[in-house]
Formats: C-alpha cells, structure tokens, sequence
C-alpha cells in the first residue's frame, strides 16, 4: 500500500513489477537447520543447544510435509522445554524463529490461566488466538497480492470525486406527460436535425477535454499536490452497539458470535463525509482491498496453517509446576496442567471459525524453574516435552557481543533515535566492556535478569544526554568508559541503591 506520507506516488502497471525487497530469505525448504541457526544468530547470541533444537524441530516441518499423506498424519511435532533463567533469550528465539518460517505465532503466559470453574481465562483460548492470527497473516498477504489492483481502483475513484463524468442526457419526463412513455432518458440532442447531426461531435470533444482534464488531475495527485484538498466521500458507518456476554464458553467466544449474528440485523449506515484527498484515497483503498479479499477463502487457508504450522510459546510453565497445597491461591495450579496436557497431546478445539485440531501445532514452553523443578510438572505433561534444553546464564563476554552484533543490537538502536535530533553518538571499546563490566556485576550481586540489565544500564548511561540533546550545540560525542563510570559509579558502589535503580 502506497503511504500517504509519501511526497511522490508510484503506481505500477500491470506489465511492471516493483523493485524487490533488499536481503530477501531464502525460503523455508530451502533452508537446512545450520542455515536456520545462523538466522537465529543475527538477533540472539549464545544459546546454540537451544537454536539447534528448534531448527531441527522446524526443518523436521518441512519434511513431514515432503511425506504420503497418510504417513505425514502420524507424525506429530517433537515440543519442546526450554529450561533456563530470565532474559537469556527464550522467548526470543521461539519469536524469531516463527517469524523466520513465517508460521502463526502466540507467546502466552501459563500463570494467565485457570482451571475450569475459576473465573479466569481457559486454556483452550490460546488456539483461538493462534487462528486470528494466522488469519492476520493470511489477510496481510492477500492484501499484498491485491494492493495494486487496490490502488489503481481508488485512484480512479477519487479522479471521479474530484471530477465527475460528463452526464449528456435529460432526466425522464414527469409522470402523466405525452413523452412519459418513452422507455428511459431523453437524449439531450434529440431535438432538431441540426442539433442531432452535431450531437457526435459536440460529445467527442467534451469527452477528449474531460479526458485531459482528468490526466492532469491525475499528474498532480501522484505528486501530491492535492493532498489538502477536501472532498466528500461516502463512508459505511456500523450502527451496531458494543456489548460483552459473560459465559461457560469465555467472554471472548460468546461476544464475538454474538456480535456476527447480530451484524446483519443491525446493518450498516452510509453518510457523507468530508476529508482530505490524501485521507480519502486511504479509506478508498481499504474498502477496494476488501472487496477484492476473499474472507471465506482467508478463514480456511488461516484455520490449516494454524494447524500445520503454528507455534504456541507457553512461558513460566514453571509457575504452574507446583503440587496441590490444599489451600490459598496455588490450589487450582495442578488442574491448568491437567487442562493444558488435552491440548498438547492434541484434541479439537471448538471456535467461531469451526472446530481446530491441536496435534500437529508446536508448543514451546519455557520457565526459569527456580524454585520448582520440571519433574514437578505431572507426569502426563512432562512426557509431551521430549526435548529439553538448559540456557545458560549470560556472562561478560556475552553481553558485549549483545551491545553489539545483534542486527538489533542496543547501542545501533539509542544511535538511531538520537540520530533523529542531529546527535551523531559512537561508543568506544572501552565504553562498551565497562557496560558489560557492569552488567554482570549488578546481575551478580542482585537479581539476575539477564540481557535486561542492559536496558537498564544503557537508560541511566544516557539519560542526561537523551534529555538535552535536542539542545545540544556539540553535535558529534562518543562515549567512553570514563563516562561510563561517572554516570553508573555512585550507584554501583551503594548495592542498596542499585537493587532499586539498576
């Protein structure tokens, strides 16, 4: 979709293609588990066990793919059990990797939900969330497929609300006249022979004068020259009020359904409504991409990738992984993980786009297990996860290469923001082994949060210099461990302080 912020537009030709995307991936047959690894590599450092069990669980996708069919339908997806503290990258890797074989993708949190009969979300919403969003997926590349159709319709749309066609005929005589009986609109030439006999013409040169005028609007609304100018669009209005209904069945269940079933009895309203054409053109080309969308055929495609392809990431399993207590809030723990072993071991979940079927979505689940231990979990549930990888800990040497080699690496994104003010900001070497100095000191002397500790540090490193750069007349600084120190020594010496600060 064109960009209205854009000061030119481009629209393409149908014999025209645009140009291509730069570092396009290779696509998922393509890639062997080495190759998905060092994917994984560009975001998440370290952790390789945990990188090689999930790229071998993915490529193990693409082959049952490659198999009969009645032989793919027995084989069921290897889950996995990520076993290791906080922000050492679990969750990441699940993210980068569904995103990397462009799979529906859902991060949930176990503590999140109860067993039935609490008040609370169940368990079975999860994969009611996988299918939306793999039905967001789905209609995200339908509307890339249609988007230049899309544009060219609402660009044609518009050129008509800015200048609308020539009309060359009466209207119909009023009821009861002599001429009410001619079938249809009167000619506005049908008159004299003279006037008849001039009537192709006359019409020929207003329609070659419309035409002009018409690939001049055009020239100047692709150079955005009419952007500010108002017209007057017609905008579809729904009229429905909104309501939630609490039930057995879960409240997001029950509205929505509801909500579909009433939409046709409510209807929807039409009015008039003024706006820019920059705005106009937008709202044209959303109601042109949803003409040309096939819901119906979005929904099934959307319900079999879920299906085949998704991946769900169930983290702090290890909240959920203590036995019955008999007493207080932990008592319903044990009966989520009974709720959650169906879904696992797979059965068919019943939701507003028909029944989905669990036995062939990945689950990932991951937990710090500090307290607990996986062998707390029931048995049932432990023996769905039968591969297990232990992350570890992240050290000095880590977390100088996570400053740094990650395509997202922290010290290119506070480069980038403050670039926006003008301030060209480079970090030294030394600078950038006294953060991780630091980093490691404080995760070892207070809690371990992993590589969020960077995040911390880097806010108070520079806070005083994101606060006064857009005043800042000294454009160009580079930040050195001496800097370092002096923003982050007073606070690492108090070890009170830091537990509250860093």
């Amino acid at each position: 979709m064109t960009d209205k912020n854009d000061k030119q537009r481009v629209l393409y030709l149908p014999g025209e293609m645009p140009p291509q995307e730069p570092e396009q991936l290779p696509a998922l047959d393509d890639m062997t588990p080495r190759e998905i690894v060092i994917e994984l590599d560009k975001y998440i450092i370290g952790q390789t066990p945990a990188k090689r069990a999930v790229a071998v669980a993915l490529r193990n996708r693409v082959r049952r793919q490659k198999l009969a069919p009645e032989l793919a339908e027995d084989i069921l997806p290897k889950n996995i059990l990520m076993i290791g503290p906080t922000g050492v990258g679990k969750t990441e890797i699940a993210r980068r990797l569904a995103r990397l074989a462009g799979c529906p993708f859902v991060k949930v949190e176990a503590s999140k939900y109860t067993e039935v009969g609490y008040v609370g979300r169940d368990v079975e919403s999860m994969v009611r969330d996988l299918v939306e969003n793999a039905i967001d997926m789905i209609r995200e590349e339908k509307l890339d497929e249609v988007a230049e159709r899309a544009e060219q319709t609402a660009e044609e749309r518009l050129l008509d609300l800015l200048l609308p066609p020539p009309s060359y005929t009466l209207p119909t005589p009023q009821s009861g006249s002599a001429a009410s009986t001619s079938a249809g609109p009167v000619p506005i030439f049908s008159g004299r022979d003279s006037a008849a006999s001039s009537a192709p013409t006359d019409e020929a040169h207003r329609m070659e004068q419309y035409a002009r005028t018409r690939e001049k609007l055009r020239a100047q609304f692709r150079d955005a020259k009419l952007d500010t100018r108002m017209v007057e669009v017609e905008v579809r209005e729904r009229s429905m009020p909104a309501f939630e209904i609490v039930s057995s069945q879960g409240v997001e269940e029950m509205d929505l359904n509801i909500r579909d079933a009433l939409s046709n009895f409510f209807g929807q309203s039409k009015k008039k409504r003024k706006m820019t054409v920059a705005d106009a053109y937008e709202y044209l080309i959303q109601e042109e991409e949803n003409k040309l969308i096939d819901m119906d055929q979005v929904t099934r495609m959307a319900v079999d990738r879920a299906e085949q392809m998704g991946i769900i990431f169930i983290d702090e399993i290890d909240k959920i992984a203590g036995r019955e207590s008999g007493h207080g809030p932990d008592v319903s723990r044990e009966g989520v993980q009974r709720d959650i072993l169906p879904i696992v071991e797979g059965t068919t979940v019943n939701s507003r786009y028909g029944l989905i079927r669990t036995e062939h979505i990945l689950f990932i689940a991951a937990g710090a297990f500090h307290v607990s231990k996986p062998s707390d979990l029931i048995p049932e549930l432990q023996g769905r996860f039968p591969i297990r990888v232990e992350l570890t800990s992240l050290t000095e040497m880590d977390f100088v290469r996570i400053l740094t080699e990650p395509k997202n690496a922290l010290i290119k994104q506070y480069a980038a923001l403050l670039e926006t003010e003008g301030v060209k900001l480079t970090f030294g070497d030394d600078a950038i082994a006294a953060l991780a100095k630091f980093a490691a000191h404080v995760n070892s002397q207070t809690e371990n949060i992993g590589a969020r500790r960077l995040h911390t540090i880097m806010e108070k490193v520079l806070d005083e210099l994101s606060f006064e750069a857009p005043e800042l007349k000294k454009k160009t600084i580079r930040i050195d461990a001496e800097y370092v120190q002096k923003q982050l020594a007073d606070i690492i010496k108090n070890q009170d302080l830091s537990r509250y600060i860093l």
